[in-house]
């Protein structure tokens, strides 16, 4: 519907297409707009009971993408009324739920989203945020420096602990575990928290500054997950960790509890690759981090340009932009399609991590501020 005129409400989201050959893009764009919202794949008689003009999502614009062949921009918007408040999972449920196996294309990229004030307002955002966590940690003017514990797996709980604490006293501000180590036999998570805590708080008062340990307390069940959160905060934690693969509605969950608690909560983003790193099929992983700063995490993994992981500086800067600034404009060289107003939602720490180390910290610095 190209004479649709955009609502201030509506949530807006820019799908990259590949049409199968032989299929109009118009009509694979809205086809996606259909299924993922009123349609279905045939015309149902019970269409007439509700307004499907008013409810249907609208692809109002196609635009073929540049310097690539038979692939098409398709903008679709979306009525807030189709989305349950303050739920990732709804809104994923719709706009990623059906549409990337559909016949009609061959392959889908969901590359960006605009979520209006509106529906916003109904999400707690960060847990803690930027301001008030460098407030905790009376660390201003630098970045935060951290660094993650290895071997990642193996390790007792006492030789745990020596590392946590050799790093911190070294000059860290904070060591953290990975995403893979939970509760395993060779050392149990109530073991790692104890000796990793002991590492901190020796750390601490040698160095006369707050300095933290990210404890990872991501498990099998929320029961489980609550149970070591809660036990982070009784040791002494001020930050606690989960892993991405949890799923939503447990992300939004924790971070409802860190709000309650006053914890510092991190997301390690284990598991975006998986639909990220195509570039023609999945999700760009700045919709994650608009999803992300909406649940409530209070760090994300955003990208280092340089170390192990690969990254475009561009775009890359485009994550930061996304999870620490109030407003954002369009920017296309950062790969962001729609101004956003983040209506006051706190702000994200973006942490660069993956294979980078003190020689790089001059180009980390030149590409990401």
């Amino acid at each position: 519907d190209a004479d649709y005129v955009i609502k201030e409400t509506d949530i807006l989201a820019l799908f990259r297409i590949t049409p199968q050959p032989g299929v109009d893009p118009i009509e694979a764009s809205a086809a996606i707009a259909g299924e993922s919202s009123t349609a279905t794949w045939t015309v149902v008689w019970t269409d007439l009971l509700t307004a499907c003009d008013l409810y249907r999502a609208k692809a109002y614009r196609v635009d073929p993408v540049p310097n690539v062949a038979d692939q098409y921009f398709a903008y679709i918007a979306y009525d807030i009324d189709l989305f349950e408040e303050g739920s990732i999972a709804n809104l994923t449920a719709s706009i990623i739920g059906n549409v990337f196996g559909f016949k009609a294309v061959k392959a889908l990229r969901l590359e960006d989203m605009r979520m209006p004030v509106a529906y916003l307002k109904t999400f707690q955002g960060p847990a803690t945020g930027l301001i008030v966590e460098r407030e905790r940690m009376d660390k201003f003017g630098r970045p935060f420096l951290g660094a993650t514990v290895k071997p990642k797996l193996g390790l007792s709980g006492k030789n745990y602990g020596r590392v946590v604490y050799e790093g911190l006293k070294g000059g860290l501000d904070f060591l953290k575990d990975d995403e893979n180590i939970n509760s395993q036999p060779f050392m149990r998570w109530r073991e790692r928290f104890l000796y990793s805590m002991e590492g901190v708080n020796k750390a601490s008062a040698s160095a006369g500054e707050i300095k933290g340990h990210y404890l990872n307390v991501t498990a099998a069940t929320m029961e489980d997950m609550y149970e070591r959160a809660e036990f982070s905060k009784e040791v002494g934690s001020i930050i606690c960790m989960i892993d991405l693969v949890i799923g939503y509605t447990a992300i939004q969950s924790m971070a409802i509890w860190a709000r309650k608690h006053d914890m510092i909560l991190h997301l390690h983003r284990a598991g975006n690759s998986t639909y990220s790193r195509q570039k023609n099929h999945g999700m760009n992983f700045r919709v994650i981090c608009k999803w992300m700063r909406m649940a409530g995490v209070d760090h994300i993994h955003a990208g280092t340009v340089v170390g192990k992981l690969e990254g475009d500086p561009l775009m890359i800067k485009g994550f930061y932009n996304t999870l620490l600034e109030s407003d954002t404009d369009i920017n296309l060289p950062q790969g962001l399609f729609f101004a956003q107003n983040w209506a006051s939602l706190r702000k994200v720490v973006p942490v660069a991590s993956g294979g980078i180390h003190a020689g790089q910290m001059h180009q980390l610095l030149d590409y990401l501020g």
